[in-house]
């Protein structure tokens, strides 16, 4: 039985006021992934108290930095389970968790962030974590004129 929504939607906003869009639908989530060109990250939310003290202020700091993901996304487990389903299977060749975060690059999972990586350490840690992430992968590549 999910989560009541007067419980998780302080959690919500603490990712969506930053301009994260939520996606409450596995409808959502395939729609994310087939439209999105470039680097899409994926937040599988959750009520721990590792997504409350080091996942979600960890992103907060990650989404300062450029470069950063094209597009940024969340579901929120507990909550909204069939959406977070769909996420998951995105994340092909790791196990179900939360707080994770997967980083897409054209529909690929090009980088997992998952639990065990997140409880041990500090947001700030979180945070260099993701940013290296978005310097390997969410970089244009550059267009070269067909004549200088």
């Amino acid at each position: 039985m999910p989560y009541p929504e007067y419980f998780v939607a302080p959690m919500r906003q603490e990712l969506t006021r930053l301009g994260v869009q939520e996606l409450r639908t596995p409808d959502e989530v395939d729609a994310a992934v087939r439209t999105t060109p470039g680097a899409l990250m994926i937040v599988v939310n959750s009520v721990c108290g590792c997504a409350a003290g080091k996942a979600r202020p960890g992103i907060a700091l990650a989404l300062q930095h450029r470069p950063r993901p094209d597009r940024v996304a969340t579901v929120f487990a507990g909550a909204d389970t069939e959406a977070t389903d769909r996420a998951r299977s995105y994340f092909t060749g790791f196990a179900p968790s939360s707080p994770s975060v997967g980083l897409l690059r054209n529909g690929e999972l090009v980088f997992m962030l998952e639990r065990a990586q997140i409880e041990n350490r500090t947001a700030e840690q979180v945070a260099a974590a993701l940013t290296a992430a978005f310097d390997r992968f969410c970089e244009r590549e550059a267009v070269v004129p067909d004549r200088l």
